[in-house]
């Protein structure tokens, strides 16, 4: 177990999120109830050649129209990996989202989109703040803004030593306020990927440590940006009803990061247990390219943690796959994928 610091949370943060939750219907579950379970489902960590501050995945919003057609909704979610689980999650509408990551980091990375998501009254205001920029004037009027004109906004406004130093004194509160366990050095680690956000603003694009960039990555900016073949955009930033729907999801504490293998004995195992006892069955499982990490007995434990999540015919495996790092997005019936990897 890795030694912890409590930090308590100022009563004008805790008064603020409450107001806050309360202007936008928000329910507000108390933080020992986000941080046990947070602490109930995880397993110990792992490592990975990344930071993964944003997906590789350009293609990540190709199966949308996919899920419509097989009427995929509600029940619980399950993903990897930073935000683009959020624009799955804006479409699919669970009742719960689990975001699963080997990586402990990436628990904190979603703590620091908690935060953001308290934060932030709006679109505009939400990638403002992700990105360390001042917030439009007038900001109400940006509900129904285009995303573009968000994007554009973003990328001629500018950031400050002072709004910086303000913006870490708030989301350093509101993070310590959802009662996880954190020490000094996590609060650096979160405010080191929140800064490298600002630093890059929308031009940020994703790296992995010991290997060379390459332009076939997406930048933040294409991310949000993407749309499926046909031209659409679905990213939970397009538009402010889903932004809102993710926003609520997080307010009520229903979108639970959990440090887990997918190949592991614990998180899967633990989250088929909790979703067990709520009646859910699992809506969708976006595990991106992790089963290329996976072999041997790896690989069969993850299939056995699949088989043990509550599913019905609708359930469906969002899963991505490259080549000469371009990626390629396909569904696949959670059904048919157990009964195709049965020993």
């Amino acid at each position: 177990m890795r030694p912890a610091i409590r930090y308590a949370a100022s009563s004008a943060v805790l008064v603020a999120a409450v107001i806050s939750g309360a202007l936008y219907g928000i329910a507000q579950p108390t933080a020992q109830s986000f941080a046990s379970r947070v602490e109930r489902l995880s397993e110990d960590g792992g490592d990975f050649d990344t930071d993964n501050l944003i997906s590789n995945e350009r293609s990540y919003l190709d199966v949308i129209p996919a899920l419509h057609a097989s009427r995929v909704s509600g029940g619980a979610y399950v993903g990897v990996g930073p935000d683009q689980n959020f624009s799955y999650i804006a479409q699919i509408r669970p009742a719960i989202a689990f975001i699963v990551d080997i990586r402990r980091d990436n628990l904190l990375l979603h703590l620091l989109f908690k935060a953001l998501f308290a934060a932030a009254q709006n679109r505009a205001e939400y990638v403002s703040l992700l990105t360390g920029r001042p917030p439009p004037d007038a900001l109400e009027t940006w509900r129904e803004a285009s995303l573009e004109r968000i994007v554009a906004y973003i990328d001629e406004s500018k950031s400050s030593p002072d709004l910086v130093q303000r913006l870490d004194r708030r989301l350093h509160g509101a993070i310590a306020a959802f009662g996880v366990p954190l020490t000094a050095a996590d609060f650096g680690t979160i405010e080191r990927f929140h800064h490298t956000f600002i630093s890059a603003g929308l031009s940020l694009r994703f790296e992995s440590r010991g290997r060379p960039p390459r332009s076939a990555y997406p930048t933040l900016r294409d991310l949000m940006l993407a749309t499926d073949r046909a031209g659409r955009g679905w990213s939970y930033l397009a538009s402010e009803r889903d932004f809102q729907f993710v926003r609520s999801l997080e307010g009520q504490d229903l979108v639970i990061p959990v440090v887990g293998d997918l190949g592991g004995t614990r998180a899967l195992s633990a989250i088929a247990d909790l979703m067990t006892a709520r009646g859910d069955r699992l809506s969708a499982f976006y595990v991106s390219n992790v089963e290329t990490y996976l072999s041997g007995d790896k690989y069969s434990l993850f299939v056995k943690n699949v088989a043990r999540l509550p599913r019905d015919a609708r359930s469906t495996i969002i899963r991505s796959t490259f080549i000469n790092s371009v990626s390629s997005s396909e569904i696949q019936p959670a059904n048919q994928f157990v009964s195709a990897n049965k020993p």
